[in-house]
């Protein structure tokens, strides 16, 4: 299984321009936040100018648990902040540095220190969303279903999970690094997979795929898909023509939003939750799921 990294997104050959158009004066950024010791303990927020009670994201990237930078995804973050979702890019621990399932808990610290510190910037901490791309998207996926993986105030704070082109189910492991990365599940494996832990109280999902993915196998989102529902949970698919690995969330820029409908997918799932977990009739709310432009 090979893993590219988003900078390779269709002819960019890098994320420079996607994110050089992400930008908003409705939205303050806040960088290089510590939530964790080390050179990777640290997280950015993009918080919407004026938000009060908002839903909060916790968004974890991609790059085959060997990669990747928060700097990177400014324009997913910009994204959904601009449409009054306080988001949270953390980094995370890398291979070969460390190894399962040290990058997950470095994700429960984020989450932890998202729900502490919502108030400050206009979320509200009962009202979490996780969000991942790719070794992202597998992280959120443990958060939200693992309950050895966060503590009981976090899960209580969760409202959803999203989902992108992630791998939930990839076993037999099938290369040398992927061997190295998951070597301390041991002979138990299957510890390692999201799927393991499946189950009907888990918070809704939504997992959403590319036909095309080369990468992580669209089955990966139907069978975890297809287990959350048997035990009786929440679990929504799509599944988008003609769309690969990288452009699954490549279409939050605006500059590639025609690839896919991912942008419009996810705030409608959160816009949904928002309501459902936290209903305030008579008052109006921030959060705008239909501004889409």
């Amino acid at each position: 299984m090979a893993w590219p990294r988003l900078g390779k997104i269709g002819p960019l050959n890098g994320v420079a321009l996607v994110n050089a158009i992400a930008f908003g004066r409705d939205v303050e950024v806040t960088p290089d936040v510590r939530f964790s010791e080390g050179r990777r303990g640290l997280l950015d927020v993009y918080a919407p100018r004026n938000a009060a009670e908002a839903p909060m994201v916790v968004f974890f990237y991609g790059g085959g648990w060997e990669a990747g930078r928060r700097a990177d995804y400014r324009f997913a973050a910009m994204a959904l902040a601009r449409r009054g979702i306080v988001t949270v890019v953390p980094d995370y621990r890398l291979y070969p540095d460390v190894r399962f399932p040290d990058f997950i808990a470095d994700g429960a610290k984020a989450v932890r220190w998202a729900r502490r510190n919502a108030t400050e910037f206009g979320a509200d901490p009962g009202l979490i969303f996780l969000v991942g791309h790719s070794a992202g998207a597998y992280i959120a996926a443990m958060l939200a279903l693992d309950k050895s993986r966060l503590d009981p105030a976090s899960q209580q704070a969760l409202a959803g999970m999203v989902g992108l082109a992630g791998p939930y189910d990839f076993l037999p492991l099938q290369s040398d690094v992927l061997k190295r990365i998951f070597a301390p599940a041991g002979g138990d494996l299957r510890s390692s997979q999201p799927i393991s832990y499946a189950r009907g109280d888990a918070v809704p999902m939504l997992l959403v795929t590319g036909l095309r993915d080369g990468t992580v196998k669209p089955e990966n989102s139907r069978r975890l898909a297809a287990r959350v529902r048997a035990m009786g949970g929440r679990a929504e698919t799509r599944f988008y023509k003609h769309v690969d690995h990288t452009m699954v969330l490549g279409a939050f820029s605006p500059l590639l939003r025609l690839v896919a409908p991912s942008l419009r997918d996810t705030l409608a799932f959160i816009g949904k939750r928002s309501d459902i977990v936290r209903p305030r009739p008579g008052s109006p709310r921030y959060f705008q799921p239909s501004r889409l432009a």
